[in-house]
Formats: structure tokens, sequence, C-alpha cells
């Protein structure tokens, strides 16, 4: 049963009515409702396509947040063969916020990486909602290093709201082992792409995304900070949620302008959530495009054009 996001509720209540109507019918076998149905189905898809044409950057917030929208195991298990999950940041523990292992994509062996929320209560509390400690990003780097070594590409997904900002987390070094992973990012002499498919929240998510490229799912959002906690800073109100994300500029659209990101994978209509497997089709197309872009290239290359990828970061949408 689709969960209906706060701006959806005209659209849930007429696709509500269409789902009684073939209910009462299902129930009552004299009874014919195609034309009604039809009907009431022609104006639901005509308003989602009116909402989801115009959303504002906050409506985007609340639609890359979907609880049903694929997470990194559901791209994992549709796009990548022969995974073998590896754990532990050889250190402290294993950090279920981050999974990663070796897999095979397209038949090529790749190293995957990416940050998981978990679909229910229990696999959101293991998983902390996908904000990873300090050893999420050192088994990160540590992954890395042995694609580094063994000539792999790298594939990371995003969907993060930050790195977990807790006590124990800050006691074994967070903002270092941030650091550390985006330093290693940049060293690396592999391909390296990356694909925001839900949240890109702050340094935790730069973490993973400082990739030679770098796609986001059309309703995605990637942002230094979200917006509640802008406006707490900013305005000392979260309510005024709408105003940050707005001066954000959190969008793929914003972000495709500015250089921020290389592509914007489309979503169906009405988002990911409302057709995951269509979403992880165009998200598995949108990653072998990228790694057929940096084919070739040898790791002086691949290095040198990402850290100049990412000082020109916002130089394009500057000059505008």
């Amino acid at each position: 049963m689709t969960q209906y996001l706060d701006f959806e509720k005209p659209l849930a209540e007429i696709e509500g009515k269409a789902e009684e109507l073939r209910a009462l019918a299902r129930g009552n076998s004299d009874m014919d409702v195609t034309q009604e149905a039809a009907a009431l189905d022609t104006k639901a898809r005509a308003m989602l396509e009116d909402i989801y044409k115009a959303l504002t950057p906050w409506r985007k917030c609340q639609v890359a947040r979907h609880p049903e929208r694929p997470h990194c195991q559901d791209f994992i298990n549709a796009l990548f063969k022969e995974y073998t999950p590896l754990a532990g940041d050889r250190n402290f523990a294993d950090d279920h916020a981050v999974m990663g292992g070796l897999a095979r994509f397209d038949d090529r062996p790749v190293v995957v990486i990416g940050h998981e929320k978990g679909n229910d209560t229990q696999s959101r509390i293991e998983r902390n909602f996908g904000m990873a400690r300090p050893e999420g990003y050192r088994k990160a780097i540590r992954l890395m290093d042995l694609a580094h070594r063994f000539s792999l590409p790298v594939i990371t997904l995003v969907d993060t709201p930050g790195a977990y900002p807790g006590k124990g987390a800050e006691e074994r070094g967070q903002s270092e082992a941030i650091a550390r992973a985006t330093e290693k990012c940049l060293q690396i002499g592999v391909p390296l792409v990356s694909v925001v498919i839900g949240e890109g929240g702050s340094g935790g998510a730069v973490a993973f995304a400082t990739a030679n490229r770098v796609a986001m799912l059309e309703h995605s959002v990637y942002s230094v900070i979200s917006p509640e906690g802008c406006a707490s800073i900013l305005w000392k109100d979260a309510e005024k949620m709408r105003e940050a994300a707005e001066a954000l500029r959190l969008t793929a659209q914003d972000l495709k302008q500015l250089g921020v990101i290389d592509r914007i994978v489309s979503e169906p209509m009405g988002g990911a959530h409302r057709d995951a497997q269509t979403a992880i089709s165009a998200v598995g197309k949108a990653i072998e495009a990228m790694l057929g872009e940096l084919s070739g290239k040898d790791a002086k290359a691949l290095i040198a054009e990402r850290r100049q990828k990412f000082l020109d970061v916002g130089s394009k949408g500057l000059a505008a």
C-alpha cells in the first residue's frame, strides 16, 4: 500500500476511491465499475503529473526521504552479481550503516560501497538510519584501498542524512574518518563513480561522492546541511525549512547547473518509490555510461581529472 506524502493527499483520495470501486466489484460479480475506475485512474495520472512536474525543493526533500524509495541493498541486489560483503574496519567494529564488498557489474569485477537506511523499524535501528559512524568510513577506506590494489572500479551509492553526530562517534574521530575517506577518494588510481540515490547529507555524503563522475536521481537531494538544520541555525526556527531548502540549492537540477554533479537520472512519474525497478534500471544504465566514459584512462589521468573536477565545483554557476 502506497504511503502518501503531505502534498499528495488529494491524489490519495482519488486513488483510494478507484481502489474502493474495484474492491466492491470483486465482492459483487454483477457490478461493472470499469469505466468509473478508469476515469478516476486518468484523473489521478493527470494530477500526479501536475504535482511532480513542479516540485519545490522542500517537496523534493520529502520525496528523497520517502520510506518506500529503493535503498542501497535494493540496488545491489538488482544490479550486481556475486556480491560478497566485506565487514569491519579492522580497528573497532563493523558499521551496518555502510555496506560494501566485491561484486560484478556487467560481468566486470568492481567494489561497491553504499549507505543503507533499512526498510522497517528493526533494520532502520540496526542500520542507524543510514548515519555512518567512524568505523563505517574506515571500512570504506579499506575497501577503496582494496580496489586500488587490484585495479577494480569503485561504485558508491549515497543515501544518508549525514554522518552520525553521537558522543561515541565523536570520541572515535568522526571528522577525521570523514576527512580520510574523502582524501582516499582523491588518491585511488581507479575509476570512481557515485550516484546519490536519496539523501546526500553533508560530509557524510562527500566522503563517498568525491568521484570522477557523480550522478543524482531526479528527486534526490545533496547538501551541506539539512533544510531543518539550516533553518535552526539561521532563523532559530526549524519550521523555516522550506525557505532553507530554496536557499541551499540542493536539487539535482541546481547542482547540475553548478557543476557539482555530472548527470541527472530520470525517475518514474511519481518518484522512484512508485516504480523501483524502473528507477534501479535507470541507475544501472547511468553507472554503465559513466564507467564507459572513464574506460582506458590510466591512474594518473583519473586522479588528476578527479582533483580538477572538485577544484572547478561551482565555477560554472558563478560564471553564469
